[in-house]
């Protein structure tokens, strides 16, 4: 309720601005993510703390549109999982011959873990049992598809082994309690609330993956990287199980003034513990993790930053 609470804040805020406030948008994902309740946290944080600027997080469809947003310039900040916005920055993947050359980073915030969540009496215990049943990979143009894909891919799953269904997180959860999938993916920081509420009317399971599986996954994308769903994430989850994760970066396009970048990134990392009373998921949002994480360059506004407290940043990181 805390996280929803602040997005709302964010919202009214933003119908309202001061006169002389710049508007500033920030894409997020759908409202049973993470990505929507920590945006509309960094919205009100940065009308708190940054003189001058109002913000507003908007419901999207999530880290492949939100590439799109920032690139035309219709989003000043996005939430994208860092393997959608490497491709958009280097004209790979889903971004084949159209390169988001302005594409940058001002953090990783946070990990998302791969969660694939079936009923507890489905009979469905590992990647293997989705063929023949009917799944949600993830809404249309989001991160947890380009994720589910390459996930399923890399242990010789298609599309055409099941019968695919492209919904959003709420309705994967709604799907699921009603009978009408068999199981969904989620991409997204742990716990999260459509998980957290369909536990509660339900019996769930998350479905692991083996070594070899993830073995495979992350050599079929780099960014990947082993995560364990701890014991009692969700209600009548009494056992870890293993997944993969990957870092969720903050990104803007290079023509953000280079102030504003500096100050946003300032403030995200000096303020962290408002950004932990909307959601856990800002435990991990750290320095340490966001250099270590972020796979393409930072903007320089968020590279003034890193220098100034002497982190170590690599030399990708460096914008050309």
């Amino acid at each position: 309720m805390k996280a929803m609470k602040y997005a709302v804040a964010a919202s009214l805020i933003a119908t309202a601005p001061l006169a002389s406030a710049q508007q500033l948008s920030i894409a997020t994902g759908g409202t049973g993510g993470t990505y929507y309740p920590l945006g509309g946290g960094l919205a009100e944080m940065i009308g708190k703390h940054l003189e001058g600027y109002e913000a507003v997080a908007e419901v999207t469809g999530a880290s492949v549109e939100n590439m799109g947003l920032v690139w035309r310039g219709d989003s000043d900040l996005a939430l994208a999982l860092a393997d959608t916005v490497y491709q958009a920055y280097s004209g790979t993947g889903d971004f084949e011959g159209r390169q988001l050359e302005n594409i940058r980073a001002l953090a990783s915030v946070y990990p998302n873990a791969v969660q694939l969540v079936t009923l507890a009496d489905s009979g469905i215990e590992s990647l293997s049992d989705l063929e023949g049943e009917v799944v949600s990979v993830g809404a249309p143009g989001s991160g947890t598809e380009l994720n589910a894909r390459a996930l399923l891919e890399a242990n010789g799953i298609t599309y055409d082994d099941f019968d695919p269904r492209r919904l959003n997180f709420n309705e994967t959860a709604d799907a699921i309690r009603d009978g009408d999938i068999a199981a969904g993916f989620w991409s997204v920081g742990p716990p999260t609330s459509s998980i957290m509420n369909l536990a509660t009317t339900r019996d769930i399971r998350l479905i692991g993956l083996s070594d070899e599986e993830v073995a495979n996954a992350r050599e079929e994308v780099s960014v990947f990287a082993p995560y364990e769903l701890r014991a009692g994430l969700y209600e009548g989850m009494e056992e870890g199980v293993q997944s993969i994760g990957i870092p969720n970066v903050l990104a803007v396009s290079s023509e953000m003034d280079e102030e504003l970048a500096y100050q946003i990134t300032k403030m995200l990392f000096e303020r962290t513990d408002e950004l932990i009373e909307v959601h856990p998921a800002a435990n991990d949002t750290t320095v340490e993790f966001s250099v270590n994480s972020t796979p393409i360059a930072f903007h320089p506004g968020a590279l003034r930053y890193y220098e100034e407290i002497g982190a170590e940043v690599q030399d990708h990181q460096r914008p050309e």
